[in-house]
């Protein structure tokens, strides 16, 4: 059973120090992630077509600076998902996200900004006015949907074609507040009617997970 969020799990961001902020992630947040993981990939392969992959943040790179956001991602590549355009889950202090993307590792990303390109006014259309935009994973800030008209789609897509380090995600975003109040099958519900509405923007580059 997944229990949902609790403001313990938001809080391990306030301990200070590296090794005492992951001790408490691993304590209170990862375990929520890899039981996101194993539902989310399940729910996710029917409605891609593709076996998928949970890959839970491990943050193994960081030797100083303790992680300001936690997260598990998806994607159809079982070595990682940097590389290719995915789905997350994830957490900063302030709120939760789901979205669907790439990040600036990705080197497909290119193909996917002509696509979006092309495919504005639908993504447009498409997306609640509820969502956020998302041009920095590494950032807190996001862009409300009710902000971003097709022009700047096409901007978006824009940059994805001719910036290195240009990256772009797209999905729901919830203050804690309301997060905390969610039980454990109120958020899977809400996290899957996220999904369901990101998956036709996976549709449009078929095949770019591989």
């Amino acid at each position: 059973m997944f229990s949902g969020f609790h403001d313990e799990d938001f809080d391990v961001f306030s301990v200070p120090g590296l090794d005492a902020r992951m001790d408490a992630i691993k304590t209170h947040v990862r375990p929520k992630l890899e039981v996101l993981g194993t539902h989310f990939q399940s729910y996710l392969a029917p409605r891609i077509g593709d076996e998928v992959y949970a890959h839970v943040a491990k943050h193994a790179r960081r030797t100083v600076n303790p992680p300001n956001d936690t997260w598990v991602a998806f994607s159809t590549n079982a070595r990682g998902y940097k590389q290719h355009q995915h789905f997350q889950i994830g957490l900063w202090q302030t709120h939760m996200f789901v979205t669907f993307g790439y990040i600036y590792e990705a080197p497909n990303k290119s193909s996917f900004g002509v696509t979006l390109e092309q495919k504005a006014a639908l993504v447009h259309d498409m997306l609640p006015e509820q969502f956020v935009w998302i041009p920095d994973h590494t950032s807190p800030e996001s862009i409300p949907g009710s902000d971003v008209d097709e022009p700047q789609i096409v901007q978006f897509a824009k940059r994805l074609q001719t910036v290195k380090k240009a990256e772009l995600l797209v999905g729901a975003r919830w203050p804690r507040e309301q997060v905390v109040d969610w039980d454990g099958e109120r958020f899977l519900a809400n996290a899957e009617d996220v999904m369901e509405k990101l998956v036709p923007l996976y549709q449009l580059t078929p095949g770019s997970l591989t």
